[in-house]
Order: C-alpha cells, then structure tokens, then sequence
C-alpha cells in the first residue's frame, strides 16, 4: 500500500511538472527543479557556507580556526547564543526574499526552508521548539501572513521539530525597522516590544530555541526577542535567517 502512494506521488509530481513547469525563484526561467533556482541566478547569491564568527556568523575573509569570534561578538555576549544566516542581503538576494515578504510569494517557503535547514543544521540539533518572530496583530491583519511564521512552520516539518506559532508575540505596535536611521535607534524601537505570554512559560522554561526571521540587518529585532525569551525561562536561544547585512567586522550583527 506505501509503494503504491509513493508511486501515486512520483506520478503526480511528473504530471503537475509537465502541465506547469517549474520556474527560478527569481528569473523565472524554467528549471529542473521546484523551488530552487537557475545556475546563473545561484552563482549571483553570496551564500554564507564560508568561515565566520562562531557566535553571529559574521562571515570572515580567512579562515582563523574554529571557535574565533567577531569584535562585537567578543567585546559583548549578544542576547542569543548563535546566529546563522543563509546568504548575504545584497541585490541578488533581496528580490525573493522580497517577493515572500511583501508579494504574497509564499512558493518560495518550501526553497528557503531547504536552505534554512541546511545553515542551521547545527543549531536544529540543539533546539527543542521553533518559533518565528512575530508581527504585531495591526501587520498581521494587513500582510495575511507573516512570512517568518511560515518559514519556521515549513522548517519546523523538514526538521522534525515542533514549531510553536505563539510563543513569543508582538504587543507593540512599533514602527518599521527599515524606517530608523541608525543601529541605536533599531535597538530603542523594540525595547519592550515583545513577550512570552504566561500560559507558554512553563513549556518554555529550559528548552532550546531556535528563532526563525527573514533578515538580520543590525540584529536588534533578533536581540530583543532572544532576550524575552530568556527572561521566560528559555535556556538558549539560536538564530537562523534568510539573509543578513555583512557590515564590517568592527559593526555588530
């Protein structure tokens, strides 16, 4: 009876393939695979598979052995315990990453999953529960979605982890983090911005988050939040995200 569902799914698979070919995420020629990308729009990504900071990630230029970390990451524990990001935010990346955001996109969550599983596969090992950085209810309601959520929903199903939707909420409506003009002023837009309701600590209290978002720019959305969880109760908290911002080694995540 499985070999036959199986066959049934393969089958499926071949005839919706033929009838509506598979498209590049972001030039929309066709390709071989689903969800994925054409050769020449994979060679224009920066992925971030290279050696990095072992705390934020910050990719290094050379390789200065296992367990370096940045000057930021050195001078000051950051909130979380690890951050991994999949590529760098430049313009090569910023056009799918987009599109999910902001153009109801969601065909591109099964790809970004992948690649999510595949950076964060360390920090997967160690994490008990996944939970996504949550929108306000206001951005909620005007976006349909938010698109962390659904990262960290489809992550959650590759990994075999449980996802937790409403461990961590949003209860300030604050304004846009693109919209500060400068890392000081990310970090005071969030203060106070997020918390773990009660009914959730107890199931939080000493597990191993890993937190999903979309794209680290100073990271101060990502701090906020791992310090929330910290204060209910979490004994770690990694990061794992689309794309980050690569500044110079001497800036913060």
């Amino acid at each position: 009876m499985r070999l036959e569902i199986d066959r049934w799914k393969r089958a499926s698979a071949i005839g919706l393939d033929l009838l509506f070919p598979p498209l590049c995420m972001v030039c929309r020629d066709q390709i071989a695979q689903a969800n994925s990308l054409c050769s020449a729009c994979w060679q224009k990504i920066g992925f971030l598979d290279g050696p990095g900071c072992e705390c934020c990630g910050l990719p290094f230029d050379i390789d200065p052995g296992p367990g370096t970390r940045c000057g930021s990451c050195h001078a000051r524990q950051p909130a979380f315990d690890k951050a991994r990001a999949v590529m760098r935010y430049d313009e090569a990346s910023k056009a799918p990453i987009l599109a999910l955001k902001h153009a109801d996109r969601l065909d591109h969550v099964p790809g970004f999953a992948r690649w999510l599983a595949r950076s964060g596969r360390e920090l997967l090992e160690e994490c008990d529960l996944i939970v996504p950085v949550p929108l306000h209810k206001r951005r909620l309601w005007s976006r349909r979605y938010n698109q962390a959520a659904e990262l960290a929903r489809a992550l959650a199903r590759l990994a075999g982890r449980p996802a937790q939707m409403q461990m961590l909420v949003r209860e300030k409506k604050t304004p846009s983090q693109g919209e500060m003009p400068s890392a000081q002023a990310r970090r005071r837009n969030v203060q106070g911005a997020f918390a773990v309701p009660v009914a959730h600590r107890q199931s939080l209290a000493g597990k191993a988050v890993l937190l999903v978002d979309d794209v680290l720019t100073t990271g101060a959305t990502v701090e906020a939040c791992a310090a929330t969880l910290k204060r209910a109760g979490a004994r770690k908290v990694h990061i794992v995200a689309l794309a980050r911002v690569v500044r110079p080694l001497s800036s913060a995540i």
